[in-house]
């Protein structure tokens, strides 16, 4: 991983075992999410194939040739009126930290959910400490739009979650098409 040329691309069943290997480790160590035990491999291939039957984007980085990082955007939630708006979530393995990977993967991932109509973009931050996080998503024009104190147990100590918000594309200006 010497080169700095990140590679984003829609992300392929065979990128599965560096997206196991890249989640576990944000799992067993991390606060990005609150899941407590990694999935395996069955378990993450049947949730890629979900958001991409669900037409949501799923996207691989990749520096040098090896995956390093990916992101999708899922339903915010499952009631009809939400479909218009996405969470976003972004992972990057912790040798490509500081490289730009997170960065590249969530422009795109913006990017391709404009393309795919979707109006909201909401990023739900694991821990008000994730400062990296937080910087990323207001770079990319997230604001603030609330704290969720103390609503997760991870690491023997309560977590908060911080919520983002992003216009795509139009926003909340027109109405959405096929709406």
């Amino acid at each position: 991983m010497s080169g700095f040329a990140v590679t984003v691309r829609p992300a392929v069943p065979d990128d599965i075992a560096a997206i196991v290997e890249i989640y576990a480790d944000a799992v067993r160590t991390g606060t990005a999410s609150f899941e407590l035990a990694p999935p395996g491999t069955e378990e993450m291939a049947r949730r890629m194939t979900a958001l991409l039957d669900g037409g949501y984007p799923y996207l691989a980085a990749e520096l040098d040739g090896a995956v390093v990082g990916y992101a999708y955007a899922g339903a915010y939630r499952p009631r009809p009126a939400y479909r218009f708006t996405v969470e976003d979530s972004v992972y990057v393995a912790r040798p490509a930290w500081g490289r730009g990977v997170a960065r590249a993967l969530l422009r795109e991932l913006i990017a391709v959910a404009e393309a795919k109509g979707f109006r909201q973009m909401i990023a739900v931050i694991g821990d008000e400490a994730s400062a990296g996080s937080i910087a990323l998503h207001r770079a990319l024009g997230f604001e603030h739009a609330g704290t969720l104190k103390s609503v997760g147990w991870k690491h023997d100590q309560w977590r908060a979650t911080v919520l983002m918000q992003r216009p795509l594309g139009a926003g909340d200006t027109a109405p959405p098409r096929d709406a």
